[in-house]
């Protein structure tokens, strides 16, 4: 009797645990351990009510799916459960699971498709003869949360199939939005500069995005969608997941997801047999860094649909799949020190010195702390044994501290009130998670300020690197950015490893940088949230610096693409005597504050949103990119029903096919120099 008390007491502690970390995870997109630990209690719990079937009750974690929608979304019930996975850790259990299959299905052979598991967040989306009508989130996988406004704004879903399944009455997709890891270490980096809190990872950053209560915020987010399967369909005629999946794909899906680093779907396999399923979910772990997004395992399906739905489903996941995992990138090491930088905008940000470990083949001795709101999270301390985890490219971070490993007289971090550079005082606006040494003059601040001044999407100065940079500052050289033109040969050439020669060619680089004309002056600028895009609008606009100098903030409010918090900064800016000064001091200096070939108004190709691929003879792709900018156009990675002209060069990659299936004009090169000489 003592026995089973004690057992039933450890099986409430390990559902207690779960409901937790479930409700860290599917609630608040802020889960505290690792998939990989959470699926050890998972496991644990799983053995526990085998073992004693009369302690399951019906709300245990293993009778039901996640957790419950957040408030604030209407809550809708899937056509189909949106279930679990069961896990493999390693290929032995994968060749179980099939043999799990034959004892339900004695006889039948089954082919298979292995697929990337995409770390994101699961979604629903149901159409209505060929239209989008609804999308959701998994929720508790009954009822999730009604995001479709927010779901619409995501580039890869289209709101109205065409072909075949356009006539369908109802048909229910899922799919894994998520980011890619570039994508989401761009985001990070401009949310740190205004001031608001990075996350903690693509997963989080997807679903955070996903489900906002703006749908403008979720537009102006890098999001998209992995499918992979289709739930309802009516009529109902699939008979394998692969052929459903090559159907999506005709009817307007982007299956074959496109990331800086490749494509997802070429990963995607089908199978004959167990053996082949195996290899695939090996090549693809092997390959895993190459993906370009977060992905944890390789999901390996039954292919017949009608061998599916005979082997149905338990009440936390179908039988005719099972999930591939990944052992995690992850490893524990010590905080050596936490160090303060100071980036351009005098956003003071931490990151850890480590102890060097391994993890996936490289050795890790940084990572990220974000802000002063996470090491409090955290409580980390220097000489802190923690957990981290890398991610592809994404730098690596902090899950958590191990306690019991603490040394004794550890002390609280004290974020700095002060700049750790210059002194200056630091300053944390209200709501804001950023401080900020408020010294313009602070020479990290300027530091920073050169080195993206100079870069090659700004005034692309070549020879400009950090090393000159640090020398001209703390000599006292360079103060502010109009000094850069006032350096000559034998100046540079007195700097440390610059050497007569490459003196000559930074002063002309220099020079040289005096032409590249409005757009990329302002964008060089460092104005807060003018972006390359938004200097575009700016420069196509008003077509010189003094124009826009004088526009009021009603006026730029009301420009398509800028908005009343652009608006205000771009305004702030110029206001600040300072910052007009050093405007003043450039342009005697030489630079060229006008757009060549460009005045105030709309231009040629306003609105027209372009896509290159393949190799131009006469023209790099950067040079491409700036005739289209140069009047009015908008150049893009990926093709979409938006995408006005793909320019086709030698060589084209898919994005030609893209065009060619969803009915893009394509244009040759010199079809392409054409339509610019007409403009």
């Amino acid at each position: 009797m003592a026995e089973t008390s004690k057992i039933q007491a450890q099986i409430e502690e390990l559902r207690r645990l779960i409901r937790r970390h479930e409700y860290l995870y599917y609630v608040l997109d802020r889960p505290e351990i690792s998939d990989a630990e959470f699926d050890k209690l998972y496991q644990k719990l799983t053995r526990l009510e085998e073992a004693h079937p009369e302690l399951i009750t019906p709300d245990s974690p293993t009778q039901r799916v996640g957790g419950q929608p957040v408030e604030g979304f209407a809550q809708v019930q899937h056509k189909v459960a949106m279930l679990s996975l069961d896990n493999a850790y390693n290929t032995d259990e994968v060749r179980e699971f099939e043999a799990r299959l034959k004892r339900v299905l004695p006889g039948e052979r089954f082919t298979y498709v292995a697929e990337p598991k995409v770390d994101g967040l699961s979604v629903a989306l149901l159409y209505e003869q060929g239209r989008l009508v609804r999308g959701a989130t998994r929720g508790d996988g009954r009822y999730g949360e009604e995001i479709t406004q927010n779901l619409m704004k995501v580039r890869s879903i289209p709101h109205r199939l065409h072909g075949p399944l356009a006539a369908f009455k109802a048909l229910e997709v899922r799919g894994e939005i998520f980011m890619w890891r570039q994508a989401f270490a761009k985001l990070n980096r401009t949310l740190e500069e205004e001031g608001e809190e990075p996350f903690a990872n693509p997963r989080n950053a997807a679903a955070g995005s996903v489900r906002q209560k703006d749908p403008r915020i979720t537009a102006a987010r890098p999001l998209d969608i992995f499918l992979y399967g289709v739930s309802y369909a009516e009529p109902d005629r699939f008979t394998s997941h692969w052929k459903a999946m090559e159907q999506l794909h005709d009817s307007g899906f982007r299956i074959d997801t496109k990331g800086e680093k490749g494509t997802l779907e070429r990963y995607r396999r089908r199978c004959p047999d167990v053996e082949a399923a195996i290899k695939a979910c090996l090549e693809i772990e092997a390959t895993r860094e190459k993906l370009g997004c977060d992905c944890d395992g390789v999901v390996v399906k039954v292919d017949s649909i009608e061998q599916q739905r005979r082997l149905g489903s338990t009440t936390h996941h179908p039988r005719w799949a099972i999930a591939y995992k990944f052992p995690a990138q992850q490893a524990t090491t010590v905080i050596k020190k936490i160090e303060i930088s100071v980036g351009r905008t005098g956003a003071l940000t931490p990151t850890a010195l480590l102890d060097p470990v391994e993890i996936a083949g490289a050795t890790i001795s940084r990572a990220t702390l974000h802000n002063a709101d996470e090491i409090e999270r955290l409580d980390i301390r220097e000489g802190d044994t923690v957990l981290i985890e890398r991610a592809g490219d994404v730098i690596p971070h902090i899950l958590r501290v191990i306690l019991d490993k603490r040394p004794a007289r550890t002390r609280h971090f004290s974020f700095p009130t002060r700049c750790p550079v210059c002194g200056a005082e630091a300053f944390r606006p209200e709501g804001e998670v950023v401080s900020r040494c408020t010294n313009s003059a602070c020479p990290a601040r300027l530091k920073q300020s050169l080195l993206h001044f100079g870069s090659r999407r700004a005034m692309d100065i070549e020879h400009l690197g950090e090393a000159v940079v640090e020398q001209l500052v703390d000599r006292g050289l360079v103060k502010e950015f109009a000094d850069l033109y006032r350096l000559d040969v034998a100046t540079l050439a007195g700097l440390e490893r610059l050497a007569e020669k490459s003196a000559t060619n930074l002063y002309n680089a220099i020079w040289g940088s005096k032409e590249r004309g409005f757009r990329r002056l302002l964008f060089a600028l460092g104005i807060r949230y003018v972006g390359e895009h938004v200097a575009a609008i700016l420069a196509q606009h008003y077509g010189s610096m003094e124009r826009l100098e004088r526009a009021p903030e009603e006026e730029l409010a009301e420009i398509h693409g800028i908005g009343p918090r652009i608006a205000e900064s771009v305004a702030l800016y110029f206001r600040q005597q300072e910052n007009r000064r050093q405007i003043d001091a450039l342009q005697k200096a030489g630079v060229s504050m006008r757009e060549e070939g460009v005045t105030a108004g709309p231009r040629p190709l306003a609105g027209k949103v372009f896509v290159l691929t393949g190799g131009l003879e006469g023209l790099s792709r950067d040079e491409a990119k700036e005739l289209i900018i140069r009047q009015g156009g908008r150049v893009t990675s990926s093709v979409s029903k938006k995408t006005d002209y793909v320019v086709v060069g030698k060589d084209p990659g898919s994005k030609y096919d893209d065009a060619k299936r969803l009915g893009v004009p394509t244009l040759d090169e010199p079809a392409f120099k054409k339509l610019l000489s007409r403009m």
